[in-house]
């Protein structure tokens, strides 16, 4: 029955292992948006983000440790996965700065995923020995998820980016269209009424 109880323990943290939350945050022109989560030294966090509408689709992105430490510097970037481990306690801060364009917000996406705590080691080396496996098993099968999750989450993203530039194009082309079909239209109308003018019999009294 405890081996029993174990598993299922584990089976049901492997649904709720780490914390999974998607943003879409506006960021002005010349402004910078900055989000801190706390946590334990050794704890696996893991951001992700993609910038879904603005410009030529970049920005900048700055991750921060408490010590002020620079874990992670990317400049005009679309899109990106960067996994790291907290070297320290404290809060942790990542920054998107949009202080490079001069008129023009970006949207971007973002998740930050943070892992289980560190589990100190426990007296009963034997029960350790004995569940390490399975255990190992099910936090692979977890981070396999949430890279699932990401992936969906990247793709959605994508396909709207590109939804988005097709549709900007498709106006574009019915309204470019409908400028030919007008000009067309006035340079008949001209002819006609240029070879009237030019075959009209005039009377000299």
């Amino acid at each position: 029955m405890d081996d029993l109880h174990f598993i299922v323990t584990l089976l049901l943290s492997a649904v709720f292992i780490g914390c999974t939350n998607c943003y879409f945050v506006s960021i002005d022109a010349h402004a910078e948006e900055c989000f801190f989560d706390k946590v334990q030294a050794g704890t696996k966090m893991s951001l992700m983000f993609e910038v879904a509408e603005g410009g030529f689709l970049d920005i900048d992105v700055k991750i921060t440790g408490p010590d002020g430490r620079e874990i992670y510097s990317g400049d005009r970037e679309s899109n990106g996965k960067y996994t790291f481990s907290a070297h320290m306690e404290g809060a942790y801060k990542y920054c998107f700065s949009n202080k490079m364009s001069t008129m023009t917000p970006k949207i971007v996406m973002f998740s930050m995923d943070i892992g289980d705590k560190p589990v100190e080691k426990k007296d009963d080396m034997e029960t350790d020995a004995h569940h390490n496996k399975l255990e190992d098993m099910i936090n692979e099968l977890s981070v396999s998820l949430t890279g699932v999750k990401h992936e969906q989450d990247y793709m959605e993203v994508r396909e709207r980016i590109h939804r988005a530039i097709n549709d900007n194009t498709n106006s574009r082309v019915v309204l470019w269209s409908f400028f030919e079909a007008l000009v067309l239209v006035a340079m008949t109308l001209g002819q006609v009424y240029y070879l009237k003018r030019f075959f009209e019999v005039r009377r000299v009294v």
